[in-house]
């Protein structure tokens, strides 16, 4: 078990990929860096997610750099010890296959997202997601560590623009905020409107 700090790498774009990640608690943001040096928020991670799961089909290196958002702790498996386990327990097989498949559709919503909606529904839709809206479980509806940059970065936006909406979605009584976010599902209604 491995544990990072906030801000704290746990893998950079371009290393060597060997292990396969699972994030126990805390939380992560993969970010990639650009040749001319700008850098996009790909994803935010929390627990029960994997990372560098790549490497188990043929991917050299991380294409991402993972860096802990809150104190993480992150359980680090051989890349061969993954593919021994995947074969030997048909149940972790499962989950893992239906975690690959949602993760999958995921980033087709991500993609058709950044690509057809507004500013305010990308933004909508990316708080509902922080505080894991439509996840198994329960949501945990406040967002902890998630600043309007990192927003911003995420929705393909600039940050006033972020803080524009952010203000109307709290006049609107769809969100409170003093440090962390608290979403209220009512937030739904922006994504769904229109």
């Amino acid at each position: 078990m491995s544990k990072f700090g906030p801000k704290e790498t746990i893998f950079t774009q371009g290393d060597p990929t060997n292990h396969v990640m699972y994030l126990q608690d805390g939380g992560a943001k993969l970010t990639v860096v650009n040749g001319a040096g700008k850098e996009a928020v790909v994803a935010i991670l929390g627990p029960g997610d994997f990372l560098g799961e790549g490497c188990l089909a043929g991917q050299s290196t991380c294409v991402a750099t993972a860096t802990a958002i809150t104190p993480t702790s992150v359980l680090v498996i051989d890349k061969s010890e993954m593919i021994r386990v995947l074969h030997r327990e048909q149940q972790l097989s499962d989950r893992f296959i239906d975690y690959m498949l949602a993760r999958n559709i995921r980033v087709e919503e991500d993609l058709v997202d950044q690509l057809f909606n507004s500013t305010e529904k990308r933004l909508a839709r990316t708080l509902l997601l922080l505080a894991r809206y439509g996840a198994r479980g329960r949501p945990q509806k406040t967002i902890h560590k998630v600043s309007q940059e990192m927003l911003a970065e995420m929705i393909g936006a600039t940050r006033p623009r972020v803080n524009f909406f952010m203000n109307k979605f709290r006049k609107q009584g769809f969100i409170q905020y003093n440090g962390d976010i608290h979403v209220n599902k009512s937030l739904l209604s922006v994504v769904l409107h229109d």
